[in-house]
């Protein structure tokens, strides 16, 4: 695929969840589909007529098998990102060039016993863990990197209450 016609392809429209714990630790795992020691935070598309929170809870559910959740904040705008050339008509069924994200944070409920990936009907992840906050975008693949640090930028305030009141309040 050329560069031309890569940049016509749209951006696939998708959800993003930023998961902290109680102490201010985001949630990240590591895809089985990747050969890289990169982590991610859990993601999806949206449906036809979903909207973004819906489809946020709905991919929360898929992907780690709970969403025992409160939603703390969404994102104030849209954050894209283009896959990398090698990627571009692999991924996707090679219909887009990237995607575009509304990204929530939520804060989780339960006890970590809940958080199952690998029990999910399609497990994507190989492995999760609780991070610092400010790590995440040093744990991204490169072409995430500036996506995570806008979370982190975002969010800052939501992790900080977190980290030192608790619940977020």
């Amino acid at each position: 695929m050329t560069p031309d016609e890569k940049d016509q392809l749209p951006y696939r429209p998708c959800v993003g969840i930023v998961l902290f714990d109680a102490g201010g630790r985001v949630f990240i795992a590591q895809r089985l589909d990747t050969k890289e020691a990169a982590w991610q935070l859990p993601q999806g598309g949206i449906d036809e007529g979903e909207e973004p929170k819906q489809a946020a809870l709905r991919e929360l559910e898929e992907e780690i098998g709970t969403a025992n959740v409160d939603i703390l904040g969404e994102s104030r705008k849209w954050l894209s990102y283009d896959l990398p050339p090698d990627l571009v008509g692999e991924a996707w069924r090679g219909l887009y060039r990237g995607q575009t994200q509304k990204w929530f944070a939520m804060l989780f409920l339960g006890q970590n016993s809940e958080i199952s990936p690998s029990s999910v009907a399609h497990p994507e992840f190989s492995d999760w863990k609780w991070a610092a906050f400010e790590e995440i975008p040093g744990c991204a693949v490169d072409f995430k990197k500036s996506v995570y640090q806008a979370l982190v930028d975002e969010f800052r305030d939501i992790a900080f209450k977190l980290k030192y009141f608790g619940q977020g309040d």
